[in-house]
């Protein structure tokens, strides 16, 4: 699957500046987790502002300095629209989501296996420049061992096994092995050009 020019400027700027493996203090972060009888739940957002240092519309080269004041220059290809309207000075403002559920799914019958779904969107011709990409990998698994003493869930997916740490004993006591699991992750990556506040004086 080719990943729209849109996730690629926005991946190379967050790796640049650290994110989303470690946020910056510059970083807004915000977490949210929630849990019900065989479910849970977990969302992540964070935001970073960065600042556009040079362009070069011939390339399409865009240079921008992270909140922590690392340089990176982007090439911003065709799915990035109206790209002559960014000017040095402007901010870039990146936002990225990361969530995932699970749910239990009691004596399931589903075939293991896995499933990705990815979508996006553009600025339209005459807008600022702007754009966001999402993708969604569901993910069905058989519980294959319990274990109530150190609160390890064993599950087979369709391509690996792994253990999954179910610290709730509440929540542990409802799984056992030939139940299902049904984890849904989605990430999503959004760029914006907004115009420069006015200066304070």
């Amino acid at each position: 699957m080719k990943r729209p020019s849109t996730m690629i400027v926005a991946l190379s700027l967050l790796g640049a500046v650290g994110l989303p493996a470690a946020a910056q203090q510059a970083a807004q972060t915000t977490e949210r987790v929630a849990s019900a009888p065989g479910q849970a739940a977990m969302a992540r957002t964070t935001k970073i502002v960065a600042t556009v240092e040079a362009i070069d519309l011939a390339k399409r080269e865009v240079t921008l300095k992270g909140p922590k004041g690392k340089v990176v220059t982007l090439t911003a290809g065709p799915d990035v629209r109206n790209l002559e309207q960014v000017k040095v000075g402007d901010n870039v403002v990146v936002g990225y989501l990361e969530a995932l559920s699970l749910t239990l799914m009691k004596d399931g019958k589903e075939l293991r296996g896995s499933t990705s779904a990815a979508d996006g969107a553009r600025a339209a011709a005459g807008e600022r420049p702007g754009g966001i990409v999402a993708e969604k990998v569901k993910v069905i698994a058989d519980v294959i061992a319990v274990d109530t003493k150190h609160k390890i869930v064993t599950l087979r997916g369709p391509k690996q096994t792994v253990d999954l740490r179910v610290p709730d004993p509440k929540q542990l006591k409802l799984i056992k092995v030939g139940d299902q699991i049904e984890a849904v992750y989605t990430q999503a990556l959004a760029v914006s050009v907004e115009p420069v506040p006015p200066a304070k004086k």
